[in-house]
């Protein structure tokens, strides 16, 4: 056998998968679960500009809100594609298993790829509502049972303000809303009195004095927003909760295409240009691999268990 004809047969015998093409041969998709405007809609849409370069193929940012998130993630699973991707905070899932008895998905089926940032979680309330802190939105809650409402990104979020509402026994009542990116209106004009979700689609009102931050929940100081405190520095450490951001794909993506999205995704958030496009819209930068963002995943999960004791709740079997 001649050394050529002993080199095919030899590739010939190696797996279909190491002959398969390297990643990415086609358009990715990154499926978000919230409305064009909101923090992660604003993160992946910058990413998507620079990977597409670097990836030779078309980033495609698809907005799937509704659904409690799970529209979006359905995308991802039902795709059964290694180039459909979900790219979203680990918020609107994590407290899947407290809000719905049955889902038509299961947690191993989406696997970490990348953490990307700490989105930076603002709570909010119209200017007009005369209050500075949390302390004295507190205050005018007891002092108007029944009368103020409030709305929030559906997920952990929700039930960490649900949580906050329980133990200081305020009676704030919740307006649902399908797309909470709306919600801002509505906390502008005064319609709602208090709103938990991302920094980035509230910071055009704040900016023009309708609305105004009194507190951030994340657990890491924002340089960006130094006036702004924590909430634990507020003195209320129930409403920490960290703004994690990253992307996920379906079970059995390739180990490769994870470790290229990782890396990636880091090199560009290192990007002067990009970092502080991601700054001013309210990001934490704080990229990470597929095994950072499990570990992260895991701490919200169980910081979330605990929120759902505080409500009496009890997850999903």
């Amino acid at each position: 056998m001649t050394l050529a004809v002993a080199a095919f047969a030899a590739f010939a015998t190696l797996p279909a998968q190491a002959q398969q093409p390297a990643w990415p041969s086609r358009p990715v998709h990154f499926i978000v679960p919230l409305g064009a405007g909101s923090g992660v809609d604003i993160t992946a849409r910058l990413l998507a500009d620079k990977l597409s370069q670097k990836w030779g193929q078309p980033v495609i940012v698809e907005n799937k809100p509704g659904g409690d998130a799970i529209l979006a993630i359905m995308a991802v699973v039902n795709a059964h594609d290694d180039h459909v991707l979900l790219f979203a905070p680990a918020s609107t899932f994590t407290a899947h298993p407290l809000l719905h008895d049955k889902l038509p998905y299961k947690a191993d089926d989406l696997v970490p790829i990348a953490r990307v940032t700490n989105t930076l979680i603002a709570f909010g309330v119209p200017t007009g509502l005369g209050v500075s802190s949390i302390k004295e939105f507190a205050a005018k809650a007891k002092a108007e049972p029944g009368k103020l409402n409030y709305a929030s990104v559906t997920g952990a979020n929700d039930l960490l303000f649900a949580a906050f509402l329980k133990t200081q026994k305020l009676d704030v009542a919740k307006v649902p809303y399908r797309n909470t990116v709306d919600a801002i209106n509505d906390l502008a004009d005064g319609r709602i009195q208090a709103y938990v979700g991302a920094y980035a689609i509230m910071r055009p009102r704040v900016q023009a004095g309708k609305v105004k931050v009194i507190a951030l929940t994340n657990r890491q100081h924002a340089k960006s927003l130094d006036a702004i405190p924590t909430a634990r520095e507020a003195g209320y450490p129930s409403l920490e909760f960290d703004g994690l951001v990253g992307v996920l794909g379906p079970k059995g993506m390739p180990k490769a295409a994870i470790e290229r999205i990782a890396g990636d995704i880091k090199e560009y958030v290192a990007d002067p240009g990009i970092n502080a496009k991601l700054v001013a819209t309210g990001q934490i930068v704080n990229p990470g691999s597929a095994d950072d963002f499990a570990k992260d995943l895991k701490d919200q999960r169980d910081t979330v268990a605990e929120i759902g004791k505080t409500l009496g709740i009890k997850p999903a079997q």
